[in-house]
């Protein structure tokens, strides 16, 4: 698993600036003004340090980008990284200002001459999450040296000190999500993957599995049949954190986890298949917030259930036309066995309700290829039965940077659905293909309790770097649902 590097604060200290080792990072407005620790640097260097901040150049700069001094004279380190803030800029800006940080001191000793920066916890948290590198599967000089560590020299540091449990109990979250969805599918089976949820029993969370046998007696033949041509048994986890009222009606989260999906029958083309290892994002994201819930020790109820499957093209797999009989007792054809992700989530959905009657309902999902010809890559599609429900997610969302946008419902859109000989069908034809498989989840959802369904498909694995994260996988998510649980269900 990757190694979170965890922040180290110390009092603001000129004197050990010339020998540190590894990078020192400087945070700057531009123009000649300098904090006591910066002018410390600029006189080492002889001048060198208000020459760049002076410059052109870093005037351009976008705030969180930086300029570099390789090999200064004067200093130990091997750089000095020039971070351009503002004194005006906000939280996203300083995670930015941090993602820059953590990006460029991978596997180095780095110090952070943050001095009374009003938005460090921003950049604490910034920089360990961009310092995420997956290399479980390296060799050799490639595997990597070891992450490295990550001291803040501030004014306030035994406060800053005292937030470092909760910061790293985020960053531990995005980062099992992202372990989860970057792994190969060979290696997170169903079975590897509901053991590591298993471990979490170690935090205090209680997790069960349900196996084949136990679906099977609880009637959900949606899911069973999505999985029915995969040597992976299928599996439910369920992971409870009761850090609340005993009384109190816990949030829950439901994720989609299909640890590798060809379609089935219904297969995929080649050309970009091996990305399906992420099918299970959703899964992944419900799993690092439950982690982040217990390591924060959060005064709330939440459950977390995870659907664990396997969509393969066998001699017993699923084919287009089956009819499968879903938890709820509704009927389904299939018309589509790559639109697999909702018939998971529909018998787990019911399993959530009718077991733990919850406050609240939320579903995680790389769902549909629609949804990233809608939004793209920059948000996740949002769907709700409930306008209040949905404001304090959405509200999360843009506290921490993570682009959610909501779409519609409708009841005109149910038309896509119907189905000549069962129920309904689990498609709804190209248009509004993200709408009519929300649409369908709905119908899973009992009547007066609120939902929302995330649809991740465009967000969950990215192919280039962001501010926050290598390319690969993001854990989107995992910060905004902390969020809503911190802002909402904590008494």
């Amino acid at each position: 698993m990757t190694a979170i590097v965890t922040p180290r604060f110390i009092p603001v200290d000129i004197e050990p600036i010339a020998s540190a080792e590894g990078r020192i990072v400087v945070l700057a407005e531009g123009g000649d003004r300098l904090d006591k620790a910066a002018r410390r640097v600029d006189r080492l260097t002889r001048g060198a340090l208000k020459r760049l901040v002076s410059s052109e150049a870093f005037g351009k700069l976008d705030v969180g980008d930086a300029a570099e001094l390789a090999w200064p004279s004067g200093m130990a380190a091997e750089a000095v990284q020039v971070v351009r803030i503002d004194r005006k800029m906000g939280a996203e800006a300083a995670r930015k200002a941090g993602g820059t940080i953590g990006a460029g001191g991978k596997g180095k000793p780095v110090l952070v001459l943050a001095g009374s920066q009003r938005h460090t916890p921003e950049i604490v948290l910034g920089a360990m999450l961009a310092g995420y590198d997956f290399r479980d599967h390296k060799t050799g000089e490639a595997a990597g040296a070891g992450p490295g560590s990550l001291t803040f020299a501030v004014s306030n540091a035994e406060a800053l000190q005292a937030q470092a449990g909760d910061l790293t109990a985020v960053a531990e979250g995005v980062f099992f999500a992202r372990d989860l969805v970057n792994e190969p599918a060979n290696v997170l089976t169903t079975t590897e993957f509901a053991n590591r949820l298993k471990g979490l029993n170690e935090l205090g969370l209680k997790v069960s599995v349900l196996d084949e046998d136990k679906l099977a007696s609880l009637g959900m033949g949606a899911l069973l049949g999505v999985g029915q041509g995969s040597e992976s048994p299928s599996k439910v986890v369920v992971m409870e954190w009761k850090g609340g009222a005993k009384d109190a009606a816990p949030l829950a989260l439901v994720g989609k986890g299909v640890v590798f999906d060809t379609g089935g029958i219904s297969i995929k083309p080649a050309a970009g298949m091996e990305e399906m290892t992420m099918d299970m994002g959703g899964a992944g994201t419900v799993a690092g917030v439950m982690k982040t819930l217990a390591l924060r020790k959060a005064p709330a109820n939440v459950v977390g259930l995870v659907g664990l499957v396997e969509n393969m093209p066998d001699g017993k797999a699923q084919r287009p036309g089956d009819v499968v009989r879903s938890m709820k007792g509704d009927t389904i054809e299939v018309i589509n066995t790559d639109a697999e992700g909702r018939l998971v989530l529909a018998d787990v959905l019911w399993y959530a309700q009718e077991t733990f009657k919850p406050a609240g309902i939320v579903d995680l999902a790389t769902l549909t290829g629609a949804c990233v010809i809608a939004l793209g890559h920059e948000n996740a599609g949002v769907f709700s039965n409930d306008d209040e429900f949905v404001k304090s997610f959405l509200k999360a969302a843009e506290t921490e940077g993570e682009g959610a946008w909501r779409l519609p419902l409708g009841a005109a859109y149910d038309k896509q659905l119907k189905s000549r000989v069962a129920d309904m069908k689990n498609v709804g034809g190209r248009p509004g293909g993200a709408i009519t498989a929300a649409q369908f989840l709905q119908r899973f959802i009992r009547e007066g309790n609120p939902w929302i369904h995330l649809d991740i498909a465009g967000v969950a694995l990215l192919s280039e770097d962001t501010a926050l994260a290598p390319k690969g996988a993001t854990g989107w998510f995992v910060r905004s649902l902390d969020r809503m649980v911190r802002d909402g269900y904590e008494g």
